[in-house]
Parts: C-alpha cells; sequence; structure tokens
C-alpha cells in the first residue's frame, strides 16, 4: 500500500467518481424527496427492513454541502438547505450519541460557508447536548444502548463537544470530551493498534469490566469500521486540543490499519475472521479510514509519515472509484459504493450501499480533489 500514486491517474478516476456520486444523490432526492435513507437492500434505499438506531439523517444533506462547495451553481446550496433545515430540533436529542454525525455534516458545513452565527448556534447546543451522556463514573459518554456502555464510534462524534467548548469558552464541556477521549485510548484502544467496538462498565462503581462488540466478530477482535472510527475521532481530537497522546493513538491505529489491510486499502469486516468463515471486505470502513488519513497526513509530525498516509489514502479512493466498489456499472443501483456492511449478525445492509459509506467517501473525494 506505498507505491506512490501519480496525480494523473487517482484524480482522473475520482473527479468521475465525484461526478457519479452527484448524479446518484440528485437521482435520490428526485425520485424520493425528503426521505432521509440509511441503507439499502438489495441496492435500493427503500425499504422495511429496520433501522436500529436513527443517526444517518445528517450525511445525505452533508454530501450535498460538499457538492454545494465545489459547483455553487447547480443547485446544490437550495437542496442541502431543504434536507438540513428539518434536522434542527434534534440539537435537544437525547437518545443518540451521534450528534457529531448530524450536525457538523450539516450546520456546520453550512454555517462555514455562510457565516451565520444562528446556524453555528444550533452546531454548539447540539454538541451541549451530547455531553449530556457523560458518565462521572467511568468518565466516558455513554452509547444509545445504555448507561453502562460506551462505543468506538462515540470518538468520531465527540469533536462536537470539543467544538461547542471553545466556541462557548466551557471549561466543563472541554473537560467532559478530554475524558471520553482519555477512557477510549484506554479501554478501547489495545496496545497493538487494534480497537475494540463497545466496553461495559459498572454503574454503581465506575469499574471497567470487560470489552464487548455489537457489530464485531467478537468481543477480543477488531471490526475494522470502529477502527476507522477510531483514526477519524483521535484525528479530530488532536486538531482540536494538539493533545500528543490523540496524535499518538490516531496513528497507532492507522498503523493497525495498514498493516492489516490488502494493498487495495479496502479491509474485511472484521480483522479476525477466522480462515473457514466468509471473509467479507467492508466499503464504508475503507470510505471513513481515507477521509481520515487526509487529515492524519496533514498534522502528522514527520513529513514521510505524512506523505505516507496521503499516499494510502489516494490508494483507497482509486480502488473505492472503480468497480467492484463503485456502482457505476450495475443498472439500477440507488447507492454510490456497494459491498459496505451496516450489521452483519442481524442480516441489515450486507453488501449494499450505506449512507456514511457514502458520505465518508465523498468527504475523502472533495479532500483528495482540493
Amino acid at each position: 500500500m506505498i507505491e506512490t500514486l501519480s496525480d494523473s491517474v487517482w484524480r482522473a478516476q475520482a473527479e468521475a467518481a465525484f461526478s457519479f456520486a452527484q448524479k446518484q444523490v440528485r437521482t435520490l432526492v428526485e425520485r424520493d424527496p425528503d426521505f432521509y435513507p440509511m441503507y439499502t437492500d438489495q441496492g435500493r434505499w427503500r425499504h422495511q427492513k429496520e433501522a436500529w438506531t436513527r443517526w444517518c439523517d445528517g450525511f445525505l444533506p452533508g454530501m450535498m454541502w460538499i457538492f454545494a462547495k465545489h459547483d455553487p451553481s447547480a443547485g446544490w446550496n437550495e437542496l442541502a438547505e431543504r434536507y438540513t433545515t428539518p434536522l434542527e430540533p434534534r440539537k435537544a436529542d437525547r437518545d443518540v450519541h451521534d450528534l457529531g454525525f448530524i450536525f457538523l455534516s450539516t450546520y456546520h458545513r453550512w454555517y462555514r460557508l455562510s457565516g451565520d452565527e444562528k446556524l453555528n448556534e444550533i452546531v454548539v447546543e447540539a454538541g451541549a447536548t451530547l455531553a449530556k451522556r457523560f458518565m462521572p463514573k467511568g468518565e466516558y459518554l455513554c452509547s444509545f444502548l445504555g448507561p453502562d456502555s460506551i462505543f468506538i464510534d462515540i470518538m468520531a462524534n465527540v469533536g462536537i463537544i470539543f467544538y461547542a467548548a471553545q466556541q462557548r469558552g466551557d471549561q466543563e464541556l472541554l473537560d467532559v470530551a478530554m475524558k471520553h477521549c482519555l477512557t477510549t485510548r484506554k479501554r478501547l484502544i489495545r496496545g497493538d493498534g487494534s480497537s475494540s467496538h463497545e466496553g461495559m462498565y459498572d454503574l454503581a462503581t465506575g469499574e471497567f469490566l470487560r470489552q464487548s462488540t455489537q457489530q464485531g466478530y467478537r468481543s477480543d477482535s477488531c471490526w475494522s469500521r470502529g477502527l476507522a472510527w477510531g483514526i477519524y475521532g483521535f484525528t479530530s481530537a488532536y486538531k482540536m486540543t494538539r493533545d500528543a497522546r490523540f496524535l499518538e493513538t490516531a496513528q497507532l491505529c492507522a498503523d493497525y490499519y495498514i498493516e492489516s489491510t490488502s494493498e487495495d486499502g479496502v479491509p474485511l469486516m472484521d480483522y479476525d475472521f477466522p480462515a473457514d468463515a466468509e471473509q467479507r471486505r467492508e466499503s464504508s470502513a475503507a470510505a471513513i479510514t481515507a477521509a481520515a488519513l487526509f487529515r492524519l497526513a496533514d498534522v502528522a509530525p514527520d513529513r514521510l509519515k505524512g506523505e505516507l498516509y496521503r499516499q494510502i489514502a489516494r490508494r483507497i479512493v482509486l480502488t473505492l472509484s472503480t468497480p467492484p466498489y463503485l456502482a457505476s456499472e450495475t443498472d439500477g443501483w440507488e447507492g454510490i459504493l456497494k459491498e459496505g456492511i451496516y450489521h452483519l449478525d442481524k442480516d441489515l445492509g450486507v453488501g449494499e450501499s450505506v449512507m456514511w459509506g457514502e458520505y465518508f467517501f465523498v468527504e475523502a473525494l472533495d479532500r483528495a480533489l482540493s
């Protein structure tokens, strides 16, 4: 995965994939107006399978805001506003741990384009709401499953608390975000850079009990999308705080990904699948990691290491920008990326398009082409 890629090789393919992504999103909103999808079933966004939790509504308008930045004359701003505005009441949503996904991808992008402080305050309020999930005993933000559960996914959301803390000058919010990151680093990131999906706590004492998983192969395995959330989240935490511990953890997780993933950059759904199990690839984990590695490349103190991360991100983008991952040659497929996985054991979105994979692929394309 360290082959140097020429600009001409990956840029042309990335531009074509970016155009295809715009085409797929525009077709989606024309076919199913005001619909916020989560994952496809047999390539179709509309179906009756369960959602498990409502955490993906920001990703579709988030892509629209990225498209608007590149082509403001194509009507993307208007569409993005239309799909973003209904999300505002969720700034007070206490039922999910995903407010970063919902508001950083939408209202924060809108604010950065417009400068409207009312939009910024919505983001800040959402960050303050997420901080209310903090469990003082144990020092972590609890997952949507319950107060005794911490997810690696929350690392990719905690940035909104850092942001709220900085905007308000609120030390209490900053402490919550810092403590959660340090707890995640200690409890969910292993010494080799692999990650656990979930950790469980004793609520009475705050004692950490064990690592667990909801979507990985087993409790002591490394679920690749969780690892991707870790790379992305610890990079974000470092960018917000410049705390060297977070950079060290982001690089440790990134190096595990690089060393454990095939040369095309797309990992297995879980790195610890036994040899006799079906070896499912996971395109959304690759998309998240590509976006994360572009960001990590910008802050890596070692110039050569930073260039390595950038080249690997480009390799992943190149792989995802062609079939069998890009859906450009599959008639009737409604998503952008194929071969994502929502929940293997529940048989939800297996080998399908998943909205977070779409969003982070578009983010990676944006970073690759900027």
